[in-house]
């Protein structure tokens, strides 16, 4: 992995009509590379490029990577059944702005789990350079984190691009043969597709996931 060299900070609105603008180029700064051991880590790729035995194992252990550490901080508030999900855009700076539309789109999407930017996070954005493009994807030592990479995310819309990832934190896997107006179909529909928000069954999906807080969510991921 190349050690990112561009950074873009672009004030995006929400919304279908200003969906066209969401992929403005970046320019130059630094930011942090991502753990330097995603080369081989398993990782879930916005694209079909990655083989599905591939995404799906890394879907799973960034899913269960997220929750055991939300479970961690939960562990002293059992009875709460409502879960936050605490972010790190730090080390993606080039796509706060993206970070934090995906994040509202989620929050407005789903009523059973929260997203929210602080400290002690449970995962972390990064962005960079990298041939398989962006992926959600573990560090191996337990940490889940997103990797954002600047070429993908000007070849495709970038605020779909990072509510696609962002989904596989609340445990959703790639379907790359859906529609454009299936967010987990990534970037199946092509360059063309813009829609960033998840549909009716994913919304749903989410919802039942976490319907009854940490422990179901944990429970039926299989750890």
């Amino acid at each position: 992995m190349n050690h990112p060299r561009t950074v873009m900070s672009a004030v995006i609105g929400l919304g279908f009509g200003l969906a066209a603008a969401l992929g403005t180029a970046p320019a130059l700064a630094t930011a942090a590379p991502a753990p330097a051991s995603s080369a081989s880590a398993p990782h879930a790729a916005y694209t079909a490029r990655s083989g599905s035995h591939e995404n799906a194992s890394a879907n799973k252990a960034f899913f269960d990577a997220v929750a055991k550490s939300v479970a961690e901080k939960r562990a002293a508030r059992p009875g709460v059944q409502s879960v936050t999900i605490v972010y790190s855009a730090a080390n993606a700076p080039t796509f706060r702005t993206q970070i934090a539309n995906s994040a509202q789109i989620w929050n407005s999407s789903v009523s059973n789990v929260r997203l929210q930017e602080g400290s002690k996070a449970d995962f972390t954005y990064y962005e960079g350079n990298d041939s398989r493009g962006s992926y959600a994807s573990t560090d191996m030592h337990g940490n889940g984190y997103i990797f954002l990479d600047y070429a993908q995310n000007r070849q495709y819309n970038s605020t779909r691009v990072t509510a696609h990832e962002t989904g596989h934190v609340l445990g959703l896997p790639d379907h790359y043969s859906g529609p454009c107006s299936e967010l987990m179909s990534g970037g199946g529909p092509g360059t063309s597709c813009t829609n960033p928000y998840p549909n009716t069954n994913e919304r749903n999906r989410v919802n039942s996931l976490w319907q009854n807080g940490f422990a179901a969510a944990l429970a039926r991921s299989g750890s």
